[in-house]
């Protein structure tokens, strides 16, 4: 049966209409066509004027509902992930492992494969962010754990995951070339991020493999008018590059700044965790955000939604930008542009459906309403 999602304000990730319908069958879009031409035998679903927009798309995130997947890696933390992020209208993400022992990757390698078979079908991957970091830079990264890469532990963890990690933050300017070459003709996904790297070092490895940056300006050497560093250099070669718009990790007239610099390769995460005392991360609520026991800054407490939310309010971004920033340019990081990030026919029909003041009405994913 097709179903016709109508009476909508629709964000195709192109465009805003007004008076369309979407049209649904098998988990995919088939068309947007004017309220009036609504097939009789189609099941209506009135939208009640609200948004229609891609479903979002977090791709550096770590836990949910006191389950830090990111430190204590479990089939359960995942199924808790993609049951919580659908009622925030997140329809893909990929759960974040931070620097850990190897016994802890590992574990988070497993339970992606054991998970894959039952998963609800937003749990798009994994994103090791770690160990490969630069200790100068490391935030609320054990220095312990942090180390050089090897080319043998590499080709090892590839060849475990089958296909579960998506992508990897490193510090570049640390890593034997041999490294990044082999990780970039795998497809990895490679971000800099936890960086001391010099203007000179990253504009030459933002030009061979490094394709996006990790959460900007956090962990990273501040502007200097002599030693400009890595932001510059990112503002150059404008890489795909995530930020935490939860105006604690990042002041807003910076992500105006950025966004300024960056146009469409400035796009949003949640970085969030969640209250734990288990493993390596206890990390506490403190507020609207997250610390270490030490008071060192961690995670975010942001949805995707909440993030849109605060670029619409508090920066010069634009609603349908926004959404933008939360669906269509995360999918194309990844490589998932053809399939999701956007209303249009044979697309998944990945939606969210919120109000004008941001509240998340419905999350279908893949045709289903959730």
């Amino acid at each position: 049966m097709v179903t016709a999602l109508h009476n909508c304000i629709l964000l195709t990730g192109k465009e805003t209409l007004n008076n369309k319908a979407v049209l649904v069958r098998d988990g995919m879009i088939t068309g947007i066509i004017s309220e009036e031409e609504i097939p009789s035998d189609a099941k209506s679903v009135n939208l009640n004027d609200n948004y229609l927009a891609p479903g979002f798309i977090d791709l550096q995130i770590y836990g949910s509902g006191r389950k830090l997947f990111g430190g204590k890696p479990t089939v359960e933390a995942l199924e808790q992930m993609e049951t919580d992020l659908l009622k925030h209208g997140c329809t893909g993400f990929l759960a974040t492992v931070a620097t850990n022992s190897d016994q802890v990757v590992d574990q988070a390698i497993e339970a992606a494969k054991a998970y894959r078979p039952k998963a609800k079908g937003n749990f798009l991957g994994l994103h090791l962010e770690g160990p490969y970091l630069n200790a100068e830079r490391k935030g609320a990264h054990p220095e312990k754990f942090i180390k050089k890469a090897t080319l043998a532990e590499i080709k090892g963890w590839l060849e475990h995951a089958e296909g579960e990690i998506k992508m990897m933050t490193l510090a570049p300017e640390l890593q034997d070339s041999e490294i990044i070459t082999y990780l970039h003709t795998k497809g990895i996904v490679l971000s800099v991020g936890h960086s001391n790297a010099s203007y000179d070092e990253a504009m030459q490895f933002l030009s061979n493999g490094i394709t996006a940056a990790t959460h900007l300006y956090n962990a990273m050497p501040t502007i200097h008018h002599r030693e400009p560093g890595l932001i510059p250099a990112i503002f150059e070669k404008k890489p795909y590059s995530s930020v935490v718009a939860d105006g604690i990790h990042v002041s807003f007239p910076m992500i105006d700044l950025a966004k300024r610099e960056l146009m469409d390769k400035l796009f949003l995460i949640t970085d969030a965790v969640t209250e734990t005392n288990e493993g390596i991360y206890p990390h506490i609520l403190a507020g609207n955000k997250y610390t270490m026991p030490d008071g060192t800054l961690s995670g975010s407490n942001l949805t995707m939604i909440a993030a849109v939310k605060n670029c619409v309010i508090h920066t010069r971004i634009k609603l349908e930008e926004a959404v933008r920033m939360a669906s269509t340019y995360p999918a194309k990081v990844i490589g998932l542009e053809q399939q999701m990030g956007y209303i249009a026919p044979q697309y998944q029909a990945n939606f969210i459906v919120f109000t004008k003041d941001f509240e998340v009405q419905q999350t279908w994913l893949k045709g289903i309403l959730c």
